[in-house]
């Protein structure tokens, strides 16, 4: 899942948007991380863990072609975002439009984010990045982006053709498996290990 997909999965969950958009940023020990953010880190974490590991995208992964399997998760993860986005009032009461806004600010008043996150958040509002996903031209800008911050950009030649011709299969995963994404994001709330929930 990527940005979108996790702020919809905190608000579905009513945990911090924030903190479980930080997790794409936190590596090592939750622990060392400021209290508040520890229960998003962990259940971004747990989604991410659960994402990679289902038999779903398992097999989504299959139909990639084989020059594009090491960028395939990451495609995935964007495709996956598109469909929230191009479906999002089947998953959410507020507008696409709104939620998106209430995301930014969210993000813009939590403290003490990772540096990574700090640095592009203006940017992430500024462009908005979370609404772009609606429409194929987003999809395919996010891709590209993508593509330019990783050391091996070549991994992701012919991503954008090979995501739009598997469209179909694409989205059969992500209404499969979403929901039950969702359910298990608000189980994982409730069992989130004590030392990681701040306590006002």
């Amino acid at each position: 899942m990527n940005f979108l997909a996790h702020l919809h999965l905190a608000d579905n969950s009513n945990t911090s948007l924030a903190a479980n958009l930080a997790g794409d940023f936190s590596k090592g020990n939750i622990a060392d991380f400021p209290k508040h953010l520890q229960q998003g880190i962990w259940l971004h974490r747990q989604i991410d863990q659960l994402t990679d590991s289902h038999e779903i995208t398992k097999e989504l992964l299959t139909k990639f072609p084989v020059s594009l399997r090491r960028a395939a998760p990451i495609l995935i993860d964007l495709a996956f975002d598109h469909m929230l986005a191009k479906y999002w009032d089947e998953y959410h009461s507020a507008s696409l439009k709104a939620f998106s806004t209430i995301a930014y600010d969210a993000i813009d008043a939590c403290e003490q984010l990772p540096e990574r996150l700090q640095l592009i958040a203006p940017k992430i509002r500024s462009e908005n990045w979370l609404l772009a996903y609606r429409d194929r031209k987003g999809l395919n800008k996010a891709i590209e982006s993508m593509a330019r911050r990783v050391s091996k950009p070549e991994i992701f030649n012919g991503a954008t053709k090979a995501v739009s011709d598997l469209d179909i299969e694409i989205e059969i995963a992500f209404r499969t498996f979403y929901p039950q994404l969702m359910a298990y994001s608000r189980i994982w709330t409730r069992k989130t290990p004590s030392e990681y929930l701040h306590l006002d």
